[in-house]
């Protein structure tokens, strides 16, 4: 009988943890694309892993004339967070809708994740919900 009680607890601690945990594939906040969130070393990073329009899409508002040619298809666009407290915060986003960068950071709040966006004292917040 202990077993099976430490064995639900344990279940039921490890379904908690990975609830509030931001690794994974979030859908943003227009459901045009999904971004999979993940851990490399220390930092936190998100590339984009499926849109709408499909995976041929280019970035075509790159400002670098280079790269407008590329496909979205796996572009990085969280980058460098670190996790502060309850947030990851010292990163960057990049938004292919306008080709510009952004300071940013995440949070979980309750099963959504807001994604914040800083360009000097202003901000823009996206909630993403998580892909199933």
């Amino acid at each position: 009988m202990k077993r099976a009680l430490l064995s639900m607890i344990f279940v039921l601690a490890a379904v908690v943890g990975w609830s509030q945990d931001i690794m994974g594939k979030w859908v943003t906040e227009a459901g045009d694309a999904h971004v999979e969130i993940y851990q490399q070393g220390d930092k936190v990073n998100g590339k984009i892993v499926w849109l709408k329009q499909g995976p041929e899409t280019k970035d075509k508002h790159n400002p670098d004339a280079k790269l407008q040619e590329r496909k979205l298809m796996g572009v990085h666009i969280l980058s460098g967070l670190s996790k502060k407290k309850d947030k990851w915060e010292g990163g960057k986003i990049y938004n292919p809708k306008n080709g510009k960068t952004y300071k940013c950071a995440i949070w979980l709040d309750g099963q959504n994740l807001k994604v914040r966006g800083y360009l000097g004292p202003f901000y823009e917040t996206q909630v993403w919900k998580r892909a199933k």
